[in-house]
């Protein structure tokens, strides 16, 4: 799979929702006598693959210039395994983080990260999650000298709903065809003081 994100789940990561499914307009019909059953088709498309069951953490207070130390743990709570393809880790950190001294560390393979906008740092998954079957990405961030007061993160997991066949596309096009995304993420926020 091409490896980016669309805008859309960038922002809505930002606005720190917990589960926001990004529907297709395909499947947006209006409910009448006739369309009846094809908005339940639709309806039911909608749901995830792969859920997860996200908990975050993160480090209480913290002086300016240090890390602060968010740790990621989630929990694939079906109904199917998420392929290695499907899904992704990180989020969308404070303002008052320096995006060039993001860290992570995790018990699986080196994974690859980017950098997406000023704050949202995303990994690509290193293998497929099975249902009930969890893992954990610990990342440290590094605040700016000038950062003070309340810094809130917004980190968890994005799903996208691929069928057989579809690893390998771009996601411009999973995006045209409507293929649906998932985030399953939590907010936490971390004081910073002199």
């Amino acid at each position: 799979m091409h490896k980016s994100l669309t805008k859309g789940m960038l922002a809505t990561l930002a606005a720190g929702a917990l589960l926001v499914p990004a529907v297709p307009a395909s499947a947006a019909v209006p409910t009448t006598a006739s369309t009846a059953t094809t908005s339940a088709v639709a309806t039911k498309a909608a749901k995830p693959y792969s859920s997860f069951a996200v908990k975050v953490t993160a480090t209480k207070k913290a002086k300016a210039g240090s890390y602060i130390k968010y740790k990621i743990s989630a929990t694939n709570v079906g109904p199917h395994f998420a392929s290695a393809e499907a899904w992704y880790v990180g989020g969308a950190f404070p303002k008052g983080i320096d995006p060039r001294n993001i860290r992570y560390s995790t018990s699986g393979k080196k994974m690859e990260c980017i950098l997406l906008t000023a704050r949202g740092f995303f990994c690509f998954a290193d293998k497929d999650i099975a249902v009930g079957s969890s893992f954990s990405v610990t990342f440290y961030a590094k605040t700016k000298k000038s950062t003070r007061g309340s810094q809130k993160a917004t980190l968890g997991v994005i799903s996208y709903n691929l069928d057989q066949g579809m690893e390998d596309m771009d996601l411009r096009e999973l995006d045209r065809l409507g293929v649906p995304g998932y985030l399953f993420a939590k907010s936490v926020k971390t004081t910073v003081v002199r």
